[in-house]
């Protein structure tokens, strides 16, 4: 993908060798944290490391998918719908606990997402613009810089697209 040897990867990526060479050996559960940091040392959206793209009808029931979940705070992403080569979006079904914050490594140049709350309140943004939603709102800001989820109030259920520039 981006010439890249394992090594030069991990380093980029701030991950440990054995890290990556456990995944790409099929191995292991990566966080969050680590499959956002490949992508973002790849220059490529987080789904393009999941196999295959969606087939036109899809059916993930509410407690179904998989959990990608955080290793900072009580906070698992689903990849519910991967775009393909020509329509760089993804779309994951966010849930955080009661108190949980999750702060986000910037993602890569050109990145926007763009969050609607499902249930509960949820603090987003930028570290210097963070905003309060409720159940309804809908908030798109830059993903390429650093920023948080916080459901400070109780349990929260964000769906999350990411548009990400080729």
């Amino acid at each position: 993908m981006a010439n890249l040897s394992l090594s030069a990867l991990a380093a980029q990526a701030g991950l440990a060798k054995s890290t990556l060479s456990q995944l790409e050996a099929g191995k292991g559960n990566p966080s969050v944290e680590t499959m956002w940091a490949i992508a973002t040392s790849l220059g490529i959206p987080v789904s393009a490391l999941f196999e295959g793209a969606s087939q036109e009808r899809t059916l993930i029931r509410a407690h179904d998918g998989t959990a990608m979940r955080s290793e900072q705070s009580d906070y698992a992403v689903v990849l519910l719908n991967r775009g393909n080569a020509d329509q760089r979006r993804d779309l994951f079904r966010v849930t955080l606990a009661a108190g949980a914050i999750r702060h986000s490594e910037p993602h890569p140049p050109g990145t926007v997402e763009h969050a609607v709350v499902c249930q509960g309140q949820i603090e987003l943004g930028l570290p210097d613009e963070i905003v309060k939603l409720s159940v309804g709102d809908y908030f798109r800001f830059p993903g390429d810089v650093a920023h948080s989820y916080a459901a400070p109030e109780g349990p929260a259920l964000l769906m999350l697209a990411t548009d990400s520039r080729r």
